[in-house]
């Protein structure tokens, strides 16, 4: 009696089907990753602040514009013309001293504010928005606290930027887009292809000179502080916390103020930080430690002197070293908190919410 024939399952005994073999994960070579948008999280943080620090400051001198930049300013539009002449400054108001143009000028940068807060349309509203800021601060180079000089030159920066790769109205809708095809007006195949890369490139080259600019603003300040006599005695910041101008809390500056041993700790943590801030980033923890500290000294700044608007300018500045994993788990709490809440969009290819474009196949991770 011969062997039963053994039943087989049907797909084992079927051969593998022929064709090539999947292809294995290829890095990025190092050339792509220039060619590779970077740190799209920071740059996301960074148009946010600024686009808030900036548009708040407007509105809450929309009252006073004309007295700041205006028709009544004591800064006359004839003193302004001679400086610009001199200095040969950028302003779209120099065209004209008549108070709709003014009008005109100040609602856009409101408006551009709002756009790059937002990001909407961020390859536009970034350009309208660095014109618009620029003009009014070369307008009058008296106001200001600090925070405008960031703003003016964070504006120009993010012009070059493709800052509304994440948490945007863009990425939304281009996580809704259908994928059959580029839509109207976009460039198709190779031109395409060629614009991105520049872009990508720009972008990258954007973001190192914001990082470079932020190493300065700290070294500059930490050593020219080291060179004043209040500085080195440690009564620097006795002085602002004694003036009603700087003086929004009475109560908390007098606090901070009448003992010896804070204000010197103040003065002297004040220094250290902005002079070791640059030799922190080769150690990835003591930077985000030393960053975190900076942020935290920022924001009791805006509370105890009432300078609010500088202080986010500095924040939003100081975002271009935060890790992005930091980010990305604040990214997915947030997309959590508005599951909960109910307001979270549908999830798509870009993730809930679709608030998030994810980078193209084979593109290296951002940096932290």
């Amino acid at each position: 009696m011969s062997d039963p024939v053994p039943v087989l399952d049907r797909d084992a005994a079927e051969p593998p089907p022929a064709g090539p073999p999947a292809p294995a994960e290829r890095r990025p070579g190092r050339w792509e990753v220039l060619l590779t948008p970077l740190a799209a999280h920071q740059a996301a943080v960074v148009r946010i602040g600024v686009a808030l620090a900036w548009g708040g400051f407007l509105l809450r001198e929309w009252p006073h514009r004309r007295v700041l930049y205006g028709d009544l300013s004591p800064w006359s539009s004839d003193l302004s013309r001679q400086l610009l002449a001199d200095t040969h400054a950028f302003t779209v108001l120099g065209r004209s001293s008549d108070r709709w143009w003014f009008e005109l000028v100040y609602h856009l940068a409101i408006l551009a504010s709002a756009a790059l807060l937002l990001g909407w349309r961020t390859r536009a509203s970034s350009v309208l928005f660095a014109v618009t800021a620029v003009s009014l601060q070369n307008r009058n180079i008296l106001v200001g606290d600090g925070g405008d000089n960031v703003v003016h030159l964070m504006a120009i920066y993010l012009a070059l930027t493709r800052c509304g790769l994440v948490w945007s109205l863009d990425a939304r809708r281009r996580a809704r887009r259908s994928p059959a095809g580029p839509a109207a007006g976009e460039q198709p195949g190779e031109v395409r292809a060629v614009l991105d890369a520049l872009a990508s490139m720009l972008h990258n080259c954007a973001m190192l000179v914001i990082a470079v600019q932020v190493v300065l603003i700290y070294s500059t300040a930490g050593w020219y502080k080291i060179q004043g006599s209040r500085w080195q005695d440690g009564t620097a910041v006795y002085y602002p916390l004694h003036l009603g101008y700087f003086s929004p809390w009475p109560a908390l500056s007098g606090l901070l103020g009448a003992g010896l041993l804070t204000t010197v700790a103040l003065s002297y943590g004040t220094v250290v930080a902005q002079v070791a801030f640059p030799f922190t980033l080769a150690n990835r923890r003591l930077k985000n430690v030393l960053l975190a500290l900076m942020m935290a000294e920022h924001a009791a700044i805006a509370v105890t002197l009432g300078l609010p608007f500088f202080s986010l300018a500095m924040i939003a500045a100081d975002a271009v070293f935060l890790p992005t994993g930091a980010l990305r788990r604040l990214e997915r709490w947030a997309v959590g908190l508005l599951g909960l809440l109910g307001l979270a969009g549908p999830a798509g290819p870009a993730g809930p919410a679709g608030l998030v474009e994810r980078p193209a196949e084979g593109s290296r991770p951002e940096s932290g």
